[in-house]
């Protein structure tokens, strides 16, 4: 499982905070007597000596999102002139290093702006939590300690290894660190020293930032000689059943189907290409066909939104133009909504699982199922309409 992928699963858990039966004094000595066992330098784990429990991360970690995002907004924070105008000068400021990784690697470089770009804000906002307490507060909470005591203890050993000095080890509240965002077991796997120092320092050093993100890449299926997808028309008449991840089909059958790039033309196809349609705003919204490179930056982030908006930053760094039929007025459902929505359509036989105000799979199914005999496309996308058409239908 890619490790955002776990990391997702794991932060959406809704068990309720449980009792801890140690003080944290006890589980962090219990904590250094298991990481002295594995080798970990005395030296290395005094950065323990002080650290306690952040309140901070515990809210951060229980909090809810009152509205779920709607593409629209999510594309239009992280896509802007401003950033795409950052991008393509920092992509010719470092053009010479940028041109090493490819060839080294097969991952392009407007791609890797991308993933710098929305991981860290080209390097400016990495977060600034201390990665040893927020994991070692995430670690003392039983609902998820086996999971963040192993992250605690990587991180441990990358400190012990020389990479970095733990009072510079930052990163977010969930412990992801440096400009890529990489959990420590991340950086253990998929962490290059791309400067050649010795040290693998995802926090200050370009080199070492954009070899580790291209080989996270890389050894996810990157090819170097495809793109990652691109915006299409639909025909009048597609069948919204097909669209969707779970969905893929070679590029020529897409194009027999009546797909067409923007300008009406049928879209390329290359042997041996495959691709899924998908529909970040619904059947009202743009369509997209997203080709491996962009599963392969679904490994790094499952979430749809983000390997769209990856891409077509990628694609804005190279001069490509803006979504062309992006929605109008897209409104968001709140979760409360969203939870209404899941109510109701298992009110009517439709499961989607246990009401939880998040669209995932099972939810995704029930609308579609609904929507087939409401005669509505079946795109599987959480509306407003939707949600009034199933509240009129009582």
């Amino acid at each position: 499982m890619a490790f955002r992928t776990l990391l997702l699963v794991l932060l959406l858990a809704v068990s309720p905070l449980q009792a801890q039966d140690q003080t944290f004094d006890e589980w962090l000595a219990d904590l250094r007597a298991e990481a002295a066992l594995l080798g970990i330098s005395a030296s290395t784990l005094a950065a323990l000596d002080n650290i306690a429990p952040l309140e901070r991360v515990l809210e951060l970690d229980n909090s809810q999102p009152e509205f779920v995002q709607t593409f629209t907004r999510y594309i239009d924070l992280r896509v802007t002139p401003g950033q795409v105008s950052r991008g393509q000068q920092l992509l010719q400021q470092h053009g010479v290093l940028l041109g090493e990784v490819q060839a080294r690697y097969g991952v392009q470089p407007q791609y890797l702006a991308a993933f710098w770009a929305i991981e860290s804000n080209f390097g400016r906002a990495t977060g600034g939590f201390s990665v040893l307490e927020a994991l070692a507060t995430l670690a003392y909470d039983p609902r998820r300690a086996d999971f963040f005591r192993r992250e605690l203890l990587t991180a441990l050993r990358i400190i012990d290894d020389g990479h970095i000095a733990p009072e510079r080890m930052s990163g977010s509240w969930a412990g992801a660190m440096g400009q890529l965002q990489f959990l420590p077991s991340v950086f253990d796997r998929y962490g290059v020293d791309g400067d050649g120092d010795g040290r693998i320092d995802i926090w200050n050093s370009l080199p070492d930032v954009f070899h580790s993100a291209a080989n996270f890449l890389s050894q996810s299926g990157w090819r170097g000689d495809q793109r990652w997808g691109r915006e299409v028309v639909l025909p009048d008449d597609f069948d919204y059943r097909q669209s969707g991840t779970g969905v893929t089909k070679p590029l020529s059958e897409w194009r027999e189907m009546g797909i067409s790039t923007l300008d009406g033309n049928p879209i390329p196809v290359v042997a041996g290409m495959e691709a899924s349609v998908i529909l970040p705003a619904g059947a009202s919204g743009p369509a997209f066909l997203g080709y491996g490179n962009f599963r392969a930056t679904m490994a790094y982030n499952p979430s749809t939104f983000y390997a769209l908006t990856v891409g077509h930053l990628a694609d804005r760094f190279a001069g490509g133009p803006a979504i062309q039929n992006m929605p109008e007025n897209e409104q968001a459902l709140s979760v409360a909504e969203v939870q209404e929505l899941q109510e109701l359509l298992n009110l009517r036989g439709f499961d989607s699982g246990t009401p939880d105000g998040r669209v995932g799979r099972m939810t995704r199914a029930a609308i579609r199922a609904y929507q087939d005999s409401a005669g509505m496309p079946m795109d599987g996308y959480a509306s407003g309409q939707l949600l009034a058409a199933l509240r009129g239908s009582n």
